[in-house]
């Protein structure tokens, strides 16, 4: 595991970096990222919280239990795969919402960028190593 990444504690007890009513470019706010790995709430909406993650690389595997996520790529392509073995890809303006509970991992291609929505302090469990494939529906 990367020790550029947060621990579970330390990404949930994440504050947000502005207040309502601030104005916030986005674009700005990911060309001054030049880290490998960044991923920071910008706002706080509701009990919710909108992220911005930029990256490069695998992402460790992981779940939410107790909040959905949503994915909305802005730059570059990411790649979500499923404990299932079940993988999307999305690129530019295309997104996802990815369900409480769901293992998974994200996988950027190249310098990803994507917003992210989910419960402020949400819980995360990561799962090293990988879990072993469930068989898809329907098979023997």
């Amino acid at each position: 595991m990367s020790s550029d990444y947060p621990s579970a504690e330390e990404y949930s007890a994440e504050m947000a970096r502005y207040p309502a009513m601030t104005v916030v470019d986005i674009r700005s706010e990911h060309s001054l990222v030049t880290d490998s790995y960044k991923n920071q709430v910008l706002f706080n909406i509701n009990g919710e919280c909108m992220r911005l993650s930029v990256f490069e690389g695998q992402y460790r595997w992981h779940q939410h239990p107790d909040t959905d996520e949503l994915f909305v790529v802005v730059a570059g392509e990411l790649r979500i795969e499923f404990e299932d073995g079940a993988r999307v890809a999305l690129t530019e303006w295309q997104s996802i919402v990815i369900p409480a509970g769901t293992v998974h991992r994200t996988r950027a291609v190249g310098r990803t960028v994507n917003i992210t929505c989910e419960a402020q302090n949400a819980t995360t469990v990561f799962l090293e190593p990988p879990p072993d494939p469930v068989p898809p529906r329907g098979t023997g």
